[in-house]
């Protein structure tokens, strides 16, 4: 399926106790089929790019949760995330360069490009309800604790 090692050479649809959460957005270019169904979907240019997106990427997690698809739903709100992070960078440092060319960190401008601190903004409201979602989170306990026994 991938070249990211034997680790992401799995359908984490069928084998959905293969996956680990991980942190942040973690492995968010390596998870199928999620990566594949996601990806597409994203965005973030602007607000119009955001909603547009933010809402695709809901609309997935919806049905992820209707089938109870926990794997589907983590890797939903790691694209949210990833949403609002990336564009906070490009919102926050002129082209998303965030280190110079030698390697030191830039000082952050307040706001370098409002169309993306927009769609950060937009990301972030729908990465806060999937966060909240009471679904997500008990099914992100479960798999924890199933995960945890192996």
């Amino acid at each position: 399926m991938t070249d990211d090692g034997p680790e992401y050479d799995v359908d984490f649809r069928d084998h959905p106790e293969q996956y680990e959460v991980g942190r942040g957005e973690e492995d968010v270019f390596k998870v199928e089929p999620y990566k594949s169904e996601l990806l597409p979907l994203w965005g973030y240019a602007d607000r119009a790019t955001a909603d547009e997106a933010g809402e695709a990427i809901y609309e997935r997690f919806r049905e992820y949760r209707e089938r109870e698809e926990f794997v589907g739903m983590d890797m939903a709100r790691k694209y949210l995330q990833m949403g609002y992070t990336r564009a906070m960078r490009y919102a926050r440092y002129p082209g998303g360069q965030k280190y110079e060319d030698d390697g030191t960190e830039r000082d952050p401008e307040h706001w370098a490009d409002h169309d993306k601190r927009e769609a950060a903004l937009v990301y972030e409201v729908w990465w806060d309800r999937v966060e909240a979602d009471e679904c997500y989170q008990e099914l992100k306990r479960r798999h924890r604790d199933h995960t945890a026994d192996d």
